[in-house]
């Protein structure tokens, strides 16, 4: 059966300083270039029915990088809208507001997790779509990866928080008996 690669975009400077980048449109560094390239080499010799991307400069780049033809550039896999809280590191944050969770919070300015959810769901139902053509790819950012995972298994966005995720990582949607959606591979590096 068909299954759904999650491919998080290499390092950037601010993916590498822990920094939030959601619209802010920063390129790969040397070293996110090179993971880009290694994830082409895991998934050399794959079939890609479709290939789904954030607009974002970051995903696309390692999209190509990886050897992928891109079918697709959605907004919908655009990483969560941080808002005010871009650019900005979770410890700053914290350090204005004690206890504060992306996961629970959301952002002012920005998205909550039930907006960055239902993006995401929208996303999930077009792969859904296109996997009877074969496998489908979703290039994207570590936050909406994470709650695509966590939506992906029945679970409220919020469920992303206990999933992590590093750049240039492989994470496979797939099925238990045919039907029922699992977590095949997560945060997979080689």
């Amino acid at each position: 059966m068909a299954e759904i690669v999650l491919i998080r975009h290499g390092q950037t400077e601010w993916s590498a300083n822990g920094r939030h980048t959601s619209y802010t449109n920063l390129p790969l560094t040397l070293e996110g270039e090179r993971q880009a390239r290694a994830i082409g080499a895991r998934i050399a010799g794959r079939e890609f029915a479709a290939v789904l991307t954030s607009p974002r400069q970051r995903a696309r780049h390692t999209a190509e990088l990886a050897g992928l033809t891109v079918t697709e550039v959605t907004e919908d896999l655009a990483e969560w809208d941080y808002g005010d809280y871009e650019g900005i590191t979770t410890r700053e944050i914290r350090a204005e507001r004690p206890g504060w969770s992306l996961w629970t919070d959301g952002c002012p300015g920005g998205e909550s997790p039930e907006q960055a959810g239902a993006r995401l769901d929208r996303v999930l139902s077009r792969a859904r779509t296109l996997l009877s053509g074969g496998d489908v790819a979703l290039v994207g950012h570590g936050h909406c990866l994470r709650v695509a995972g966590a939506r992906w298994i029945g679970l409220p966005p919020s469920a992303g928080g206990l999933l992590r995720l590093d750049t240039a990582t492989l994470s496979v949607l797939g099925f238990e008996h045919d039907i029922d959606p699992v977590l095949s591979t997560w945060n997979a590096d080689n």
